[in-house]
């Protein structure tokens, strides 16, 4: 019985090294096997194996919140949450200033909302998740009587091509001193996953 040792293994001999893959063990052995484009000198790691079973390196995630006490709005005009904190965001793609995920790999996403909304209102409050500046899935609550707080959550799964499709969260009711609720994570706040890439 014969034993090869190497760390690193290219598959492909293309002129350009982005049409090659090389499977590798990093520098530091950790107990994972990494997957990456390139040759076999400086591969760019997409994947890996570990003890559990393939895990995705550049899969986007992000979950961002209000971390302000409160986002005054007016009636009946929506309005984007401004969602200016992040509990995490593994590719950096979520910006805190425009409240805007432009996620860097094309996919299917599953994408969820969810707006507290304080006030005196009458009967909707709806919450929206647009897509390229235009709205692509609602979620609505209806109340006979006026309320002073409500929650509405929406989720969708959608496509997102990894260049320069994005995703908002908006909201609209109508009434009097009303106000999106922010202060952590447990009031408003946006969140997406890459479920399927392609």
């Amino acid at each position: 019985m014969s034993t090869v040792k190497s760390k690193n293994l290219q598959v492909g001999t293309d002129a350009s090294a982005s049409n090659n893959f090389t499977i590798y063990q990093p520098s530091t052995p950790d107990g994972t096997l990494r997957i990456g484009v390139g040759n076999a000198d400086s591969p760019t790691e997409v994947g890996k194996f570990d003890s559990n079973g393939y895990v995705a390196t550049n899969a986007p995630a992000f979950s961002a919140y209000m971390s302000t006490s409160s986002q005054s709005v007016s009636s009946a005009t929506t309005t984007k949450v401004a969602l200016n904190a992040e509990t995490f965001d593994t590719n950096d793609c979520y910006d805190t200033t425009t409240y805007r995920f432009t996620p860097n790999v094309s996919g299917y996403y599953q994408v969820n909302g969810t707006v507290r909304c304080d006030g005196t209102r009458k009967t909707l409050f709806q919450e929206s998740i647009w897509k390229n500046g235009s709205v692509y899935h609602y979620g609505n609550d209806y109340k006979s009587t006026d309320s002073t707080a409500i929650r509405v959550n929406a989720s969708v799964v959608l496509y997102l091509n990894g260049t320069t499709d994005y995703i908002e969260l908006y909201g609209r009711t109508d009434g009097s001193s009303l106000s999106f609720v922010g202060t952590n994570n447990l009031n408003s706040h946006f969140s997406a996953v890459l479920v399927r890439a392609v």
